[in-house]
């Protein structure tokens, strides 16, 4: 079964840029579209980027629209989240996961922005 694990999240000011991995172990990790999601205090998970398996086809939440991109290098079995123009309201954890959220979830990797 593929497992998760995100990392890349820190501490930032509004304005500033961060990038998001999610390795996966797996040889099936291809095979699936993925998607990131987030968590903020006291609110439910919600996904906030798709990508299908090859990587042509992607979704963004409107909040994050014009912000956030999402990739995926199947070679490396990893997907990307380039958030830039980074918000307060975008404080949360992420975590990545199938795009329908099939897989048992990661530790997440904590994105604090301050303003």
């Amino acid at each position: 079964q593929v497992q998760l694990v995100q990392s890349g999240g820190g501490l930032v000011q509004a304005g500033d840029s961060l990038r998001l991995s999610c390795a996966a172990s797996g040889r099936t990790f291809h095979s699936y579209a993925m998607g990131w999601f987030r968590q903020a205090p006291g609110k439910g998970r919600e996904l906030v980027a798709a990508i299908n398996w090859s990587g042509d086809n992607t979704v963004v939440a409107d909040s994050a629209k014009g912000r956030f991109t999402i990739s995926r290098d199947n070679a490396k079995n990893t997907v990307y989240l380039q958030m830039n123009s980074l918000k307060t309201e975008d404080t949360a954890v992420y975590y990545c996961n199938t795009n329908t959220a099939d897989l048992p979830w990661g530790q997440g990797t904590q994105v604090t922005v301050s303003s």
